[in-house]
């Protein structure tokens, strides 16, 4: 590419930020680091009546947790600062009048009730109301009153806003990288309001002003924001500036149904839809971070939901994406969003940890439960992490480990027979006699008692099992046996003869 890469991600601090969100600032970070340039994260502020206290600092954590930092934001190598909308208010202004004053905007003075009128005459009609080219000359703005008379209103304080003038007669013929040649009839298009008396600039007029001023080689963002390509190409042209490249990204879907995945979505069926945990005072909304996914794991899902490389590889290492990134591979049509499949990336990812590193977190929850234990926690983590999808679950597939079962499995006690608790004296015998308590030499031993005695396999391990256990459940039994220990063997094996 002839000119820097220069990408940006630009939210609106409203509340969380949604995972749809998250995948843009992803794609736009992968879309830099493939080609040497910069992500830089503008915070888009300019409505103020939407902030939400608090979701710009939810933004950086965020991202910085997901592993996709940008390099240019607030308070970071701001080399076309501010990166806050708010902070730029000053600036608009002029570009507005340089619109006024080309002659693609003018003023207009209608007001909302005067607009809410002509919309409800127009539907009680069947019709649409637009304000464009078909009604702009019979309405209350500068292309109807005389210059003189447009400065006496706004000295008066009247309100006012500043509305793009959209050419008429047009066919514009625009290039999308994902979605290739779009045509719009700008007869079709309705003329945007790009400035407001109280100073500040809409989201239109300060987005563009914003991606010139900070040199955006490319705008990847959401399908969402398609139907303002022609305005925002209009735009540009009216400033005589060269238009970055657009990259209009396909929507999440829902796991079931049709349309956008939406917080009611997650909420629905138990799956989080935020990168962090979001709190107000209606409630919690839960977050990937606290549901106990890795964040490597996030980011692989969401790469593939909308682009592959091309191949059968479905485990990505963000160094490995940046490499394969291609915005040609980026489908058209919508992704749905599968949780069950995320939890399968989750589990992938778990697999991948050192045992140390995941006793150290399995050592945390068992902290907060107020246990404290000499066993081998990394020993413990290796036999159960291959049936675990997150670190929560290990509690639940290891509690027996360090609590004897105060129950026993309704299903599995039927495998406890009439002869059940004379065998089981037998094996405490058995294991009585041991003095190497290693889960091989235990093992070798129990098998050549019952080969000896000509007692089934079934009749005796099943029964231990859930004596030790209390379900028919966890990984290979004598290594349990090896790690609590032939004391709380025999205790456990005595506790359930006289219970059961």
């Amino acid at each position: 590419m002839s000119k820097q890469v220069r990408v940006r991600f630009a939210p609106s601090p409203t509340g969380p930020l949604h995972i749809g969100g998250v995948r843009t600032a992803l794609f736009n970070y992968l879309f830099a680091k493939k080609h040497g340039g910069v992500f830089y994260l503008r915070i888009e502020d300019t409505d103020q009546t939407r902030f939400v206290p608090g979701a710009e600092a939810y933004i950086f954590e965020a991202l910085e947790w997901l592993g996709i930092a940008p390099d240019e934001t607030v308070g970071k190598n701001e080399k076309f600062g501010p990166y806050r909308q708010s902070e730029r208010k000053a600036m608009y202004k002029q570009y507005a009048d340089q619109l006024l004053n080309s002659g693609w905007a003018y003023y207009a003075f209608d007001t909302a009730e005067s607009l809410d009128a002509m919309r409800k005459e127009a539907e009680a009609n069947g019709k649409t109301f637009i304000y464009n080219h078909s009604v702009r000359e019979q309405l209350d703005n500068s292309l109807t009153v005389s210059r003189e008379k447009v400065e006496e209103r706004k000295a008066n304080g009247e309100h006012y806003v500043i509305r793009f003038k959209t050419p008429v007669n047009e066919i514009l013929e625009l290039k999308d990288i994902i979605r290739g040649d779009i045509k719009f009839d700008t007869n079709l298009l309705d003329d945007k309001v790009l400035f407001k008396s109280d100073g500040m600039p809409t989201y239109h007029l300060a987005n563009i002003v914003d991606d010139h001023l900070m040199e955006t080689s490319h705008v990847i963002r959401g399908e969402e924001w398609l139907p303002s390509l022609p305005l925002h190409h209009l735009l540009y042209k009216a400033f005589g500036w060269n238009a970055p490249e657009f990259a209009h990204l396909p929507l999440i879907l829902k796991p079931i149904g049709n349309g956008k995945l939406s917080k009611r979505d997650g909420d629905k069926m138990g799956f989080p839809v935020f990168p962090l945990e979001w709190k107000t005072e209606e409630g919690v909304s839960s977050g990937y971070r606290e549901n106990g996914f890795f964040p490597e794991a996030v980011i692989n899902f969401l790469a593939l939901l909308g682009w592959n490389d091309g191949t059968e590889q479905e485990i990505f290492s963000l160094e490995e994406l940046v490499e394969k990134f291609d915005l040609n591979r980026i489908h058209k049509a919508g992704a749905k969003f599968d949780p069950e499949k995320n939890k399968w990336f989750n589990h992938q990812y778990l697999q991948k940890q050192s045992d140390a590193s995941l006793a150290e977190s399995f050592k945390t929850i068992l902290d907060k439960k107020g246990i404290s234990t000499s066993l081998d926690l990394t020993k413990i983590v290796g036999m159960i992490k291959e049936r675990a999808n997150f670190v929560t679950e290990f509690w639940d597939l290891a509690d027996y480990f360090f609590e004897a079962p105060t129950s026993y499995d309704e299903k599995a006690a039927k495998n406890w027979k009439e002869e059940t608790p004379g065998l089981m004296q037998q094996v405490i015998s058995e294991l009585n006699k041991m003095e190497d308590f290693t889960s091989t030499n235990i093992e070798t031993l129990l098998k050549e008692w019952m080969t000896t005695n000509e007692i089934g396999m079934g009749k005796v391990m099943q029964p231990l099992r859930l004596s030790l256990v209390g379900a028919l459940k966890g990984p290979h039994l004598f290594d349990i046996i090896e790690m609590i220990g032939k004391a709380e063997t025999v205790k456990r094996i005595e506790k359930a003869i006289a219970s059961l």
